[in-house]
C-alpha cells in the first residue's frame, strides 16, 4: 500500500502503491501514509511518488459508499475518514523536513489536495489536476483548504466551482506545481539529494520558521523570523558554513 525506502543520502522515498484503485485514499491507505511520514521524521528530505497511471484519485468512493449501509448511514465513518484526511495533510505540511511530490498521471480531489500540501511539487507533462467534487454533488471543501493556500484565490475558485481538469503546464503557471519535468520522480530525487547535502539543522529550523510566520501579521512575522535567525546563527553548522564560505572551502556539516 505504501512503499518506503531510504537512500544513503538520507532521502526518504514514499510511494503510493495501490495502482488498481488509482491510489485512492482509503482510510487504511491514509493511516499507512501517516505512519510512513512519521517514520521518516529523521530523514533529510522526503519524496512522495506513486505507482501506476494515476498519482492519486482522491478518496475511495467505493469505501465511502459501502459505509452508507451502517446503522448511522455512514456518518461516523465519514467523520473518521475526513479526520484522517486532515491529519494526513497536516502530517505533510508540518513534517520537519521538506516534502516533494513527484506527480505522474492525475491528481484529483484529495489527491490534488495532497499535491497542494507538499512543500514542492514536480509534474510530468501529462499530469493533470482537478477538484471535481461538484460533478458528484460533493464539493471539495477539504481540498479547498490546501488549494486556496497554494494558488491564487481566483484560480482555486475556478477549479473548485467548475471541476475542470487542469493540465500540468497550467498547474505550473498558477503555482500548484513548481515546474514540469519529463521524469518527475528522478527530478524530485535529484532535488532532494541537493537539499539533503545541506545542513539538516538549518533546513529543519528554516521550515519551522516559514510555517510559523505565515499566518502572522507583518510585524509579528519579522519578530518570529528574527528570533529564528538568531537561533540558527547560534548553531554549530552556521558557524561552520560561514567559516567555510569565508575560507573558500567546502563545509563539513555536523547537523548541530
Amino acid at each position: 500500500m505504501i512503499q518506503a525506502g531510504r537512500g544513503a543520502d538520507g532521502v526518504a522515498l514514499l510511494v503510493l502503491d495501490r495502482p488498481a484503485a488509482r491510489n485512492a485514499l482509503s482510510l487504511e491507505m491514509m493511516r499507512a501514509l501517516i505512519g510512513a511520514l512519521d517514520a521518516a521524521r529523521d530523514a533529510r528530505c522526503v519524496v512522495l511518488a506513486a505507482e501506476g497511471p494515476a498519482f492519486c484519485a482522491g478518496h475511495d468512493l467505493r469505501e465511502l459508499t459501502a459505509a452508507r449501509a451502517h446503522a448511522d448511514g455512514g456518518h461516523a465513518f465519514f467523520a473518521q475518514t475526513m479526520q484522517a484526511c486532515s491529519a494526513l495533510m497536516r502530517a505533510v505540511v508540518e513534517h520537519p523536513v521538506p516534502v516533494i511530490a513527484a506527480v505522474e498521471g492525475i491528481a484529483t480531489a484529495a489527491g490534488c489536495q495532497l499535491v497542494a500540501s507538499c512543500d514542492i511539487a514536480l509534474a510530468a507533462p501529462g499530469a493533470r489536476f482537478c477538484t471535481p467534487g461538484v460533478e458528484i454533488g460533493l464539493f471539495c471543501s477539504t481540498p479547498a483548504v490546501a488549494l486556496t493556500r497554494a494558488v491564487p484565490r481566483k484560480a482555486a475558485m475556478e477549479m473548485l466551482f467548475t471541476g475542470r481538469m487542469v493540465p500540468a503546464a497550467e498547474a505550473a503557471a498558477m503555482g500548484l506545481v513548481n515546474r514540469v519535468e519529463d521524469d518527475p520522480r528522478a527530478a524530485a530525487l535529484h532535488m532532494a539529494a541537493g537539499i539533503a547535502a545541506r545542513s539538516a539543522r538549518a533546513i529543519r529550523l528554516g521550515k519551522r520558521a516559514v510555517l510559523t510566520q505565515l499566518p502572522c501579521a507583518l510585524a509579528e512575522a519579522y519578530d518570529l523570523a528574527s528570533a529564528a535567525m538568531v537561533e540558527n546563527m547560534m548553531a554549530a553548522d552556521a558557524a561552520e558554513g560561514i567559516g567555510a564560505f569565508l575560507g573558500k572551502r567546502a563545509p563539513e556539516w555536523t547537523d548541530r
